[in-house]
């Protein structure tokens, strides 16, 4: 009976051991896997940061690239907003969701356009595993802050929580300033002062998420709407960029706003202990739209495929992972995050599940490099030039035709559907794309336009080939016009 009550008690204390123990290394386990912060800036351009031009004031970002590694090679995978989001949270190539613009792909006049577009997928689908849902899935607490764009609620498609985010793609509702009279940011309309800025009202609400998750591992979207246009000047801080040569002073002031939300968070992973152990990536949707800041040297803006309306800056900050003041020119993409991020956590891609981009780990953490890759962008669509603003593409008319593009190495392809029109450029030559070498090097041009038009069957990419109906030739107006400008003259001789 003795010895039936020694094993008794001796299996309870080893069982309770063996509890105790497995609940201490899952906690500890759990303690390592680092929080991952994702700072999404909106419509901010590659040249729009302190780092990068003494034109504007980031303090906070400087700081932030000085304790990381800067990218030097960084590209959205879409030239506006919605498409290039859909690229990052899904991981995925815009022919595998369909998201290819904001709202219809028939922009511009009718007559305009010479093909019929592919029709375009405005959100995306919930079914579409998200960055956000793979880490939650994994044991991550997730929060969205900001802009969405890809549906009317985040926590649809992998969120714990949604700050502020639905389809709009501009801060409605109220702009950059409290009272909001529409939308989820209509909630907080009665939490804080009359003019309390957005940036400020997300940043306390990832302030108040961080303090809540200080002890689990956290997954943070904070996509600030700045700078999205309709510019509103942020009082105390326009007044020093105004009159600068070369520098709007809205656009300035929001840009220096958003970097003092941005220092609010990192101050309070500072104050938490949680730095350490905190994956922090900035980065921007696509390019800046060139009429409010030049993205000298590179070419054209948001909208464009060419350098300037892709190029964004990008930083990734790791303390003990990620050398502090370190660059690197690989160029990469944003559906690299979802790899990216699944492997900093220790997380599997989960099954069934697609992923088009390249872990950036080895390149993050200097212990290897990347494979040669090309990067593809895809848009079958039209995008309309905005009104009155040459935006140094191609016309006047549209910002994009349907076309394809892709780089490797230092060789950037451009291909357009309307007329087969082929365009390369040497990008170590110059990033302004403005010598077409396709026929001074018609190999190179081939081979790349063969693994372009191989990639496109892979995704089986649409590719619009019907006739518009309603288009007018350029020449066929051409006669008119003549006719319209003598009668002018005409006029104008009667009358002098």
């Amino acid at each position: 009976m003795r010895m039936k009550r020694f094993l008794y008690r001796w299996l309870v204390v080893v069982l309770f051991t063996t509890s105790v123990c497995c609940t201490v290394a899952a906690e500890a386990a759990e303690a390592t896997r680092p929080n991952i912060i994702y700072i999404n800036a909106d419509d901010l351009g590659v040249m729009d940061v302190g780092f990068q031009s003494e034109r504007y004031r980031t303090p906070n970002l400087d700081r932030l690239r000085a304790d990381g590694m800067l990218f030097t090679n960084a590209y959205a995978p879409a030239a506006n907003c919605a498409p290039s989001r859909a690229c990052v949270l899904s991981g995925q190539y815009g022919p595998r969701h369909g998201v290819y613009t904001v709202g219809s792909s028939q922009r511009g006049k009718s007559q305009d356009r010479k093909l019929i577009p592919t029709p375009n997928t405005q959100l995306l689908a919930p079914d579409n595993l998200t960055i956000a849902g793979a880490l939650k899935d994994a044991g991550y607490r997730t929060i969205h802050l900001g802009k969405w764009h890809l549906g009317p609620d985040p926590t649809k498609q992998g969120f714990d929580v949604n700050i502020g985010g639905d389809t709009s793609g501009g801060p409605s509702g109220g702009g950059y300033f409290s009272p909001f009279d529409r939308g989820p940011m209509r909630r907080f309309s009665d939490q804080y002062p009359a003019g309390t800025h957005r940036v400020d009202i997300f940043s306390d609400q990832a302030i108040r998420f961080m303090r809540e998750q200080q002890s689990h591992p956290f997954f943070m979207h904070m996509a600030y709407y700045s700078v999205h246009t309709k510019l509103q000047p942020v009082p105390g801080l326009v007044e020093k960029y105004q009159g600068v040569d070369g520098v709007h002073a809205a656009y300035a002031s929001m840009i220096e706003k958003m970097d003092q939300g941005i220092g609010k968070i990192l101050t309070e992973l500072d104050n938490l202990g949680l730095a350490e152990n905190t994956l922090v990536l900035f980065g921007s949707d696509n390019g800046g739209i060139r009429d409010i800041s030049a993205q000298d040297p590179y070419r054209s803006g948001k909208g464009s495929y060419f350098e300037g309306g892709i190029r964004v800056p990008m930083v990734v900050r790791w303390p003990g992972k990620v050398a502090a003041g370190s660059a690197c020119d690989v160029p990469v993409i944003g559906i690299d995050l979802f790899p990216t991020f699944l492997e900093a956590a220790g997380v599997s891609l989960p099954e069934g599940k697609q992923l088009d981009g390249t872990s950036l780990l080895p390149v993050l953490t200097q212990s290897g490099g990347l494979p040669q890759r090309a990067l593809y962008w895809h848009f079958p669509v039209y995008l309309q030039s905005y009104a009155g603003v040459g935006d140094d593409s191609h016309d006047p008319l549209f910002r994009t035709r349907p076309g394809s593009a892709m780089r490797l190495g230092k060789w950037k392809l451009h291909e357009y559907f309307e007329d087969g029109r082929i365009e390369l450029y040497d990008l170590e030559a110059g990033t302004g794309e403005r010598q077409n070498l396709a026929a001074s090097f018609p190999e190179k041009a081939s081979q790349l336009h063969a693994m372009l038009t191989q990639w496109r069957e892979q995704l089986g990419a649409p590719r619009p080939t019907q006739p518009n109906p309603e288009y007018v030739s350029p020449a066929a107006t051409e006669p008119a016009k003549a006719r319209q400008k003598q009668k002018r003259n005409r006029r104008k001789k009667t009358t002098s």
